[in-house]
């Protein structure tokens, strides 16, 4: 049976998971509030609506991925949502996007009241690996509907479910403080090779089978030396995810001052007005010696 796959968000990663999805025999019914989204996706050989309750209507299971809390629920609970959608038996919905742990359980609940299941899924890699159907996949839900979208995720990358609802959200803060705290350690490395006169892309062969060794230095550090701050990811939205992991952390009693110093330079980096450009471009905020 083929399993059409609706899919709400059509931005950096929304166009790369279609592009996965289609290349795994999927029909694509999807949609984006950006009209010049919907035609690239429209040129990946998806179709698409005008709204997402539109797509739940037409698809077997719908996946989200999106920018902010704000348009997750929109594209749930909100005017032309997903719950205004007649009723779909075995619905699933799918949130790859980054958000907060206290809306994912409001929505599953709200989800649940119309006999949709849910699964919060939060992923990590980037557009290429949604592309490549490499991305790390933190699931958090009940074990019959992960089971449900589980043929669907595995074409996407590796899909773990971690927990119940919010576990997947839970799973990316983790994610989050080890990444985007990264960024900054890895421009702080860059200018350090740079001061001494190193080639610094070559960092990543040469340290690649040492402790030092990534996938985010092997991506980062090349693009820091040639200067290449075309965003595949905007530092707006590891602004967003770093105070997202404040805010959830801010009342435990837990000391997480790398992650704060990570959220004062990005805090600094997108006032002075880089907002647009990938994360990357925070070595801007590391003078040159």
């Amino acid at each position: 049976m083929t399993v059409t796959v609706g899919f709400v968000g059509l931005g950096l990663m929304g166009l790369g998971f279609v592009e996965r999805l289609i290349a795994n025999g999927h029909p694509v019914v999807g949609t984006d509030v950006r009209p010049e989204a919907r035609a690239a996706a429209e040129s990946l050989g998806a179709r698409t609506v005008g709204s997402a309750s539109e797509v739940a209507a037409e698809a077997d299971h719908v996946l989200i991925c999106v920018t902010t809390p704000a348009a997750v629920d929109a594209v749930i609970r909100g005017k032309d949502g997903i719950l205004s959608a007649p009723g779909r038996d075995g619905l699933v919905v799918v949130d790859h996007s980054t958000t907060d742990i206290p809306l994912t359980r409001e929505l599953d609940e709200a989800l649940a009241r119309s006999g949709v299941g849910f699964v919060d899924a939060p992923v990590s890699g980037g557009p290429q690996a949604a592309r490549d159907g490499t991305l790390a996949i933190m699931a958090g839900g009940r074990e019959q509907d992960f089971a449900s979208v589980a043929p669907i995720l595995g074409g996407l990358g590796r899909a773990t479910l971690m927990g119940g609802i919010g576990a997947g959200q839970a799973t990316k803060l983790v994610n989050q403080s080890l990444v985007l705290t990264n960024y900054c350690v890895i421009a702080e490395s860059f200018r350090l090779a740079e001061a001494f006169g190193v080639d610094a892309s070559k960092i990543p062969e040469a340290l690649e089978t040492g402790h030092a060794g990534s996938n985010l230095l092997k991506t980062l550090m090349p693009r820091l030396a040639a200067e290449d701050f075309a965003p595949t990811g905007y530092a707006r939205q590891i602004l967003k995810d770093l105070e997202m992991l404040h805010s959830a952390t801010k009342d435990l009693p837990l000391a997480m001052p790398m992650a704060g110093q990570a959220l004062t330079l990005f805090r600094l980096h997108v006032a002075q007005g880089h907002a647009e450009e990938d994360g990357c471009s925070i070595v801007k905020m590391y003078p040159k010696a």
